[in-house]
């Protein structure tokens, strides 16, 4: 019985990934065939602003306001800023001890921060069900966010150029629809608010769209043209830490952590996505190596159709026998 529910698992892994890839093929063919003459840049420009904006925030007030918050919340921050933290410090190690260039090495270190969200979010809802979202929202929120707009920036702007007269605070991010949905969805969850039928309904289609449309984002923004043999050496250190080291390090940490075993299950798989998206616009803000960000988002992504179902198949091995 338990080799058949693990068959049944990779099957329906196997098929997710399926899915997502045919979903981001068509946003890489948008990208040659240009249809009504909007290129790429334009139309991802457009969905990410629409989902950012107005779609994002529907889903996580939807989902924080009926979610289990509290000393959970506490362990995926644990989980996900110390993950984050010791695969930033292991690319800063490596491209010190080879003498990487600053632009390199500034988009090498961004670049081992994982797509939690814009892929982490599809795949684990498709894969082990929407009560996965409720992971990916605060992973994201109370960890990987954070880091990626105060590090993060911190980073950039030292390896690379800022050339703004006024540069914007890093705590900027609390600025932003997601999070002021977020706080909006704590405080009306802390005091037992009841949501009202009608606007949980108008969330949830809103929330719906998610998903495909950050999976068609993620296609427009692959760039094949990226992926030259110079960068190789360069991208190598990150396969390593993101698609291996990282994983197997949020195994270990999670086991020392309180939560149920699925909770466990898919807070690492989300933590072992590729790189994330939102790195590029910081190498272009910041004129770090964009080319190797963007070849290394392209290869990772692939990567992961691979590396995706070994992790999932571990996990399920391990926490959800």
């Amino acid at each position: 019985m338990l080799k058949s529910a693990n068959r049944l698992d990779t099957a329906l892994m196997n098929s997710t990934l399926i899915q997502m890839t045919l979903i981001m093929a068509c946003g890489v063919v948008w990208q040659f065939l240009k249809p009504a003459g909007q290129t790429a840049v334009q139309t991802r420009l457009i969905l990410t602003t629409l989902v950012y904006h107005l779609l994002l925030p529907a889903m996580v007030l939807d989902v924080l306001w009926v979610a289990n918050i509290g000393i959970i919340s506490f362990h995926y921050m644990i989980l996900g800023v110390s993950c984050i933290l010791l695969a930033m410090l292991c690319a800063w190690s490596i491209g010190r001890l080879f003498n990487f260039k600053d632009k390199r090495l500034g988009a090498i270190i961004l670049a081992v921060i994982p797509n939690v969200t814009y892929l982490g979010l599809p795949i684990l809802d498709q894969t082990f069900g929407d009560w996965t979202r409720s992971v990916v929202i605060q992973l994201d929120l109370f960890a990987a966010a954070p880091i990626v707009f105060t590090l993060g920036i911190m980073i950039a702007r030292h390896y690379g150029e800022d050339s703004s007269a006024k540069p914007k605070s890093a705590l900027s991010f609390l600025n932003a629809p997601p999070f002021w949905a977020a706080a909006i969805a704590v405080i009306l969850n802390l005091n037992a608010v009841v949501a009202p039928t009608w606007l949980l309904g108008v969330l949830q289609k809103l929330s719906a769209a998610v998903v495909p449309l950050m999976l068609f984002s993620l296609g427009l923004a692959l760039n094949w043209k990226a992926v030259i043999k110079s960068n190789i050496p360069y991208i190598l250190p990150v396969i390593i830490i993101k698609m291996l080291l990282m994983p197997l390090c949020a195994i270990i940490l999670v086991s020392y952590l309180s939560m149920e075993d699925k909770y466990k299950a898919a807070a690492v798989l989300d933590l072992a996505m590729p790189s994330m998206v939102l790195g590029v616009i910081f190498c272009d803000r910041y004129r770090l190596d964009s080319a190797l960000y963007a070849m290394i988002v392209t290869v990772t992504t692939a990567l992961s159709l691979i590396t995706l179902p070994f992790w999932h198949s571990l996990l399920i091995n391990e926490f959800l026998k």
